[in-house]
């Protein structure tokens, strides 16, 4: 599982239906949901 930060519960929680995608200047990064608040939560991973 991928873990990223939740701004709403202010901690580190795994994230719930992460997928992999690129922001615009094509740096990795994981988006998913917070199992808590159901907030998108996002993790940078880096260059590939």
């Amino acid at each position: 599982m991928t873990t990223g930060y939740c701004v709403k519960c202010k901690q580190k929680v795994e994230m719930k239906d992460a997928k992999e995608t690129k922001t615009k200047r094509g740096t990795a990064m994981a988006k998913g949901k917070c199992p808590k608040c159901g907030t998108t939560v996002c993790c940078m991973l880096g260059k590939k």
